[in-house]
């Protein structure tokens, strides 16, 4: 019963910390692309809370950020991928990076303006639907370059990668 309950503890305290990472860096890479964030911030609680569920039960493979421009190109397209092991140390400590970050997002390419943006999620299997959230089609990314950052954040159980899409 013990082992149940620290182990439900410890994967909510990681779906909640990598949720709180994942929407963080994307407020952070919206507003230094100067892209209007007033959606992102009307549908947070639901993001978050959707996002954070799926972590929980370990459904989510990737949040995508799609940027369309005027021209109608999308571009940049940036993911952060979910990955999941079977076993977490408690003692763990959650990490994540953000002045390593801000110096990978300083890389950016800038967009014009007037560009919007969506969130998609992939899955890796069966997950729970969640309000506000339904099937989407997602930009390809072919014929756009990439950069992998690397680890974003990590805690017990679960980390997130962020790669970069552009042209």
């Amino acid at each position: 019963m013990t082992s149940t309950y620290t182990y439900s503890y410890t994967r909510a305290h990681t779906a909640t910390h990598l949720t709180d990472v994942i929407l963080g860096t994307i407020t952070d890479i919206l507003a230094d692309l100067g892209i209007d964030m007033d959606r992102l911030h009307h549908d947070w609680m639901q993001n978050e809370n959707a996002i954070k569920a799926w972590i929980e039960e370990g459904s989510l493979d990737t949040v995508v950020v799609e940027c369309r421009q005027p021209s109608g190109t999308v571009a940049p397209v940036i993911e952060f991928p979910v990955s999941y092991t079977t076993s977490g140390d408690g003692n763990a400590e959650f990490t994540a990076s953000r002045a390593r970050a801000a110096r990978f997002r300083a890389k950016f390419d800038q967009v014009p303006t007037g560009t919007t943006h969506r969130l998609f999620c992939t899955f890796n299997g069966p997950r729970t639907p969640q309000p506000g959230w339904g099937p989407g089609q997602r930009a390809s990314t072919d014929g756009l370059r990439s950069i992998t950052f690397g680890t974003l954040g990590s805690a017990p159980h679960a980390s997130t990668g962020m790669r970069y899409h552009h042209s």
